[in-house]
């Protein structure tokens, strides 16, 4: 007869195991999957010609045929991950759940982990004890010193969780300088193209340690954050200071985008629109989905989002482009005259030229 466990020791086994689970994570290479295109996958970038999509379980993909064709690359973990960014056709970068932090020199057919969460946890205790040692050895505002304390209680916290939480989205400005972002303020950068990264989320404004969802770096050189609960950041002066922005729309952002004007996207189908520095105004969208990702094609704007939501830019506003399908998107770009969207369905052409699907 089996014995049962007391509840105590139950609770501690579950969480051994959800220990030993995020350890096998970060230790298993991606496991070869078949229907690659069909999988589901949270971001898409262009590197050169080729396209890379990355999501479940460290699936990476690329295809160097439009799309058409999809090869999978070799990848070192096999977490969830949320984002994909290259800056030249070689030098790519991916992050995802477990802090985990990829990168590619061969436009995206292999990987190497460069950070998990373990580490990244060390990086954000470090960095605010030594901005502590700082502010303590020199006058200095006590409101100020019991915030950085309550954030270093809170990131000891969460070492002690292990590598629990998730990178959202990483963007390079330049070939030198990269950003990524993720749950609970978290926020790490580069000035040498990736070789060291430092923490710098406790100089931000964000008080209530709120999810940084989304990076977005403007042709004006403006680089923001979204963020949850109306949460918009941004610099002027590529990440060493920040200023928070008031906003009409308290909810959560997920995507930015240039166009005519520059638009702000999120829960629910809200959408804002800057009509002049500093002042933005909320637009009506046909729909009430979540928009989770836009590009800008030829000064046309395109959104994706949540049940199908698939819109472009229209002299009077936002209306459908293409049929809509039922499942929803969760990035897009676009190559030659196709959008290229991946959700979770896998990977969805759409031809600009007529706004219909590519089956």
């Amino acid at each position: 007869m089996l014995k049962r466990l007391p509840t105590a020791l139950l609770s501690i086994a579950l969480l051994l195991n959800i220990g030993l689970v995020k350890a096998d994570r970060l230790q298993l290479s991606a496991l070869e999957q078949g229907g690659l295109d069909s999988s589901l996958l949270l971001d898409i970038d262009v590197a050169g010609q080729r396209l890379v999509a990355v999501g479940e379980q460290g699936v990476i993909i690329f295809s160097d045929d439009e799309g058409e064709k999809w090869q999978q690359a070799k990848v070192p973990v096999s977490t969830m991950l949320t984002a994909v960014n290259f800056f030249n056709h070689a030098a790519g970068w991916a992050v995802g759940h477990d802090g985990v932090l990829l990168s590619s020199k061969d436009s995206g057919a292999q990987w190497q982990l460069i950070l998990n969460g373990n580490q990244l946890n060390q990086l954000r205790v470090k960095a605010i004890e030594k901005s502590i040692s700082e502010i303590s050895a020199q006058e200095y505002d006590p409101v100020e010193l019991e915030n950085l304390e309550y954030q270093l209680d809170d990131a000891l916290f969460v070492a002690d969780e292990g590598a629990s939480s998730p990178l959202l989205d990483i963007a390079f400005i330049d070939s030198q300088k990269g950003f990524a972002v993720g749950a609970y303020g978290l926020f790490i950068q580069t000035e040498d193209a990736g070789a060291s990264w430092h923490y710098t989320g406790h100089k931000l404004p964000n008080p209530e340690g709120l999810h940084f969802n989304r990076l977005f770096y403007s042709k004006q050189g403006e680089l923001f954050v979204l963020g949850e609960a109306g949460l918009l950041l941004k610099s002027n002066d590529k990440g060493l200071s920040w200023e928070s922005l008031s906003l009409p729309y308290q909810g959560s952002f997920f995507s930015m985008v240039e166009g005519d004007e520059l638009y702000l996207m999120g829960l629910r189908g809200n959408a804002l629109k800057r009509v002049e520095s500093g002042v933005w105004e909320q637009i009506e969208l046909p729909v009430k989905s979540t928009i989770n990702d836009a590009v800008e094609v030829d000064g046309k704007v395109y959104l994706v989002g949540q049940g199908g939501a698939l819109l472009q830019k229209a002299a009077s506003g936002f209306e459908a482009f293409s049929k809509r399908g039922l499942l929803s998107y969760s990035a897009v770009t676009h190559l030659e005259n196709k959008l290229i969207a991946v959700g979770e369905v896998g990977v969805t052409k759409i031809a600009l030229e007529e706004g219909a699907e590519n089956e």
